[in-house]
C-alpha cells in the first residue's frame, strides 16, 4: 500500500525547490520584501489569524483592536520575510559591506565557543529567529540544532540543501531526548526554541496564563551543570537584524529537582515574554502557546 499524501508531498518539495531557486536569485531586499507584502496581504484571509487574535487580545488585553490589527500585520510581514531570507541567510554578514547584523554580547557567544563545554542556546520564533544560526556560524560555535522536522522529508531535504545552516540536528521527540543526553555528554552546545506547546509538558506561567512547556533545558541543565544562554534576533528595518546574546541565566539549585527545573523555566520563559511586550509584531502568534 502506497504511503498516504506521496504526491502531495512530492509537488509541495518541487514547488519549495523551484521558490527557493527563483527567490534565491533575487537581490536580498527584493525577496524578503515581496515576501513579506505577499503575507501581510494573504495572511489575516487565512483561518488560523482569527486564532492569532484572540491570542494577542488575551495576551495582552490592553491594546485596542485598531493597535492588534497593526501588530498582527506586521507579524505577518516579519514571517513572509523570514521565507524570502531563507535563501539568502548564508551570504548574511557581520562585518563589511554584505553586513546585515549587528552582534550585542559577542562575548557570552564567544565563551560558549572557547569553554568547549556542554551548554544550551535559547531563543525564540521572534524576528528572524534562523539569523541567529548564522551569527553562531560566523563566530566559529558549533551548534546542534534541536528541532521539529518538516512532516514532508521531501520538504525537509530542500531546507537541508537550500538552507544556510549545515550542522548537526535533534528531532524532537522521544528519540531526541535520548539524543540529546547523548549530546550533552559529548561536551556539544544546543540551540533551542522555546516557545511553542508541548502538551506533556509542564505548567510554567507566560503572560498570567499556565502555558505547557518543555522542561528539557531546566532538566538537563541541573543535570549537566551547564549554563544557559539566551539570545534574541530583532528586525530593524527590512533586512536587517540586531542579535543580543544575554549573560548566562544565574540559577541556585535547591535540590528539589523539579521545583528547581520550574524555576529555570520560569526564567526562561519571563525573558521571552519581555522581548514580546517591547515587540509584539516580532513574535509569532500564530503558535498555540496556551491550552484552549
Amino acid at each position: 500500500m502506497s504511503k498516504p499524501n506521496t504526491l502531495t508531498y512530492t509537488l509541495e518539495a518541487l514547488a519549495m525547490r523551484l521558490g527557493y531557486a527563483v527567490f534565491g536569485n533575487l537581490p536580498i531586499p527584493v525577496s524578503s520584501g515581496l515576501f513579506g507584502r505577499l503575507a501581510r496581504w494573504i495572511g489575516p484571509l487565512l483561518p488560523i489569524h482569527r486564532r492569532a487574535e484572540q491570542r494577542l487580545a488575551r495576551a495582552l488585553p490592553e491594546l485596542s483592536a485598531e493597535e492588534r490589527r497593526v501588530i498582527l500585520r506586521r507579524m505577518w510581514e516579519n514571517f513572509g520575510r523570514v521565507f524570502g531570507e531563507y535563501p539568502h541567510l548564508s551570504a548574511f554578514e557581520l562585518e563589511g559591506p554584505n553586513a546585515r547584523i549587528e552582534l550585542v554580547g559577542a562575548e557570552h557567544l564567544d565563551r560558549l565557543r572557547d569553554d568547549k563545554a556542554a551548554a544550551f542556546l535559547v531563543s525564540a520564533h521572534y524576528g528572524n529567529w534562523e539569523a541567529l544560526l548564522r551569527v553562531a556560524q560566523l563566530r566559529g560555535l558549533d551548534l546542534t540544532f534541536v528541532r521539529r522536522e518538516a512532516n514532508n522529508p521531501g520538504a525537509e531535504k530542500v531546507l537541508r540543501s537550500m538552507g544556510h545552516w549545515r550542522g548537526r540536528s535533534i528531532a524532537k521527540g522521544s528519540r531526541g531526548g535520548r539524543e540529546m543526553l547523548r549530546s550533552l555528554s559529548n561536551n556539544e552546545r544546543l540551540f533551542l526554541l522555546i516557545d511553542q506547546k508541548m502538551n506533556d509538558g509542564i505548567a510554567v506561567p507566560f503572560f498570567g496564563r499556565d502555558a505547557m512547556t518543555a522542561p528539557a533545558v531546566g532538566r538537563l541543565a541541573l543535570a549537566y551543570q551547564c549554563p544557559v544562554v539566551m539570545a534574541r534576533v530583532e528586525r530593524l528595518e527590512g533586512a536587517r537584524f540586531r542579535v543580543t546574546a544575554y549573560p548566562p541565566l544565574k540559577f541556585a539549585p535547591s535540590g528539589d529537582k523539579e521545583a528547581d527545573t520550574l524555576a529555570i523555566m520560569k526564567q526562561l520563559n519571563e525573558v521571552v515574554e519581555g522581548w514580546i511586550r517591547e515587540r509584539p509584531d516580532q513574535w509569532l502568534w500564530l503558535h498555540n502557546r496556551w491550552p484552549d
